[in-house]
This record gives C-alpha cells, structure tokens and sequence, in this order.
C-alpha cells in the first residue's frame, strides 16, 4: 500500500510540472505575439522590406497568407507588367518577375486580367508560355 501512495504523489508532482509549463509556453506565445503584431514597438516582419521595394520602384510583394490585394496595388502590379512586357516582348513570367524584382506567383492575377482584356496575348504552354503584347 505504500508504493501506491508513493506513485500517487508522483503524479500530482507531475500534473503540477506540465501544468506550470502549460502556462509558461502560453506566456511565451502570447508574449511573442504582442511584441510582433502589437504593443511591443517593433514592426511587423516585412514592412521595411516592402516599403524599401516601393521606393525603388519595385513590386511590393510581401502580405499574409489569404490576405488580398488592394485594388490600387493590383492596379499598380498591372501598370508594371504591362510596361515590362512592351519594353521586352517574347519574354517568360520568370524573367519578367526577375525584372520586376518580384514573384510569378504575384504577376499571376494581374497576367491574367491583361489576357482577359485583350492587352496581352500568349505563346507557348506553362512554363514555356511567353508574352507579347496584343
């Protein structure tokens, strides 16, 4: 009977321990948080990095994941593609997206807004796809 005792307050050590550290990382966590996205000062992650490319000239890029565009963003992105693909016709996304200082993944809405509109037009298929404008 006494082992059962003795195991008995081993548990209640441990429930305590895993307890305490429960709260610990929740501290943690939500601290991390507030110091990034709040109180803390400190900007988010990617905001100098965006603003820099918007001085340059470049494509801002940078957002949170699901998070859209705004339409004068859009806009913009558009502007610039359709410029780079006058300036240099024939050209892939990839080495459009190099000129822009961007990515294909954030010239792809605004690729296929032109080709809906009739500015742009296509050859080739999938990577191989080059743009001309119409």
């Amino acid at each position: 009977m006494p082992t059962a005792n003795f195991d008995l307050q081993i548990r209640k050590t441990i429930e305590a321990f895993v307890e305490e550290l429960s709260e610990l990382v929740r501290h943690a966590a939500v601290q991390s948080v507030t110091e990034a996205f709040g109180s803390g000062g400190a900007a988010p992650r990617g905001t100098r990095s965006a603003a820099i490319a918007k001085a340059k000239g470049s494509v801002p890029s940078r957002r949170s994941k699901g998070q859209k565009r705004a339409p004068q963003d859009l806009e913009q992105v558009t502007e610039h593609l359709m410029s780079a693909i006058k300036a240099g016709p024939g050209q892939r996304m990839e080495q459009i997206a190099k000129e822009l200082k961007t990515t294909t993944k954030d010239l792809a809405l605004p690729a296929k807004k032109l080709i809906a509109q009739k500015k742009i037009r296509t050859k080739g298929e999938r990577r191989a796809t080059k743009y001309f404008p119409a």
